[in-house]
């Protein structure tokens, strides 16, 4: 496994001890769970930093959480959720020494009114890995 998928397994497993339902690269379910739904996006590495001697590729990557909660007090809900993220995160930046620092950055959330149905706020939670590598493709 390359060094970029054992972190962001890393990092869907950390998302995963929390009470909402952690998924990976799925679409939105027809329902949400009560405790809500975090999708991780693998996101995009970007162009590293290089330094020679020895070679190594220094990477920002972006990658980013959709956080969904449905229901009546779809407020407090979202605000427990991104804050057990901001816990989650905290509580290990490197993720067991897999990256120099993981960071998320302030949602920005939208409520989505459904028909029929209780609304949904959702919205997209960039994470900022940093990590290096001696091989861009490794």
């Amino acid at each position: 496994m390359t060094i970029k998928e054992t972190i962001l397994t890393a990092l869907h497993a950390r998302l995963s001890a929390l009470p909402a339902t952690a998924l990976r690269g799925e679409v939105l379910p027809e329902r949400v769970p009560t405790d809500g739904l975090l999708i991780l996006r693998d996101g995009e590495p970007g162009e590293p930093e290089v330094t020679l001697s020895p070679l190594r590729y220094h990477y920002q990557h972006r990658a980013e959480f959709e956080a969904v909660v449905q229901g009546e007090a779809c407020d407090a809900a979202f605000d427990e959720l991104t804050a057990s993220i901001g816990a989650a995160i905290a509580a290990d930046r490197t993720l067991g020494g897999l990256c120099d620092w993981v960071e998320a950055e302030a949602p920005r959330p939208v409520d989505l009114p459904i028909e029929g149905a209780a609304s949904l706020k959702a919205a997209l939670i960039p994470v900022v890995l940093h990590y290096s590598t001696a091989d861009p493709l490794g």
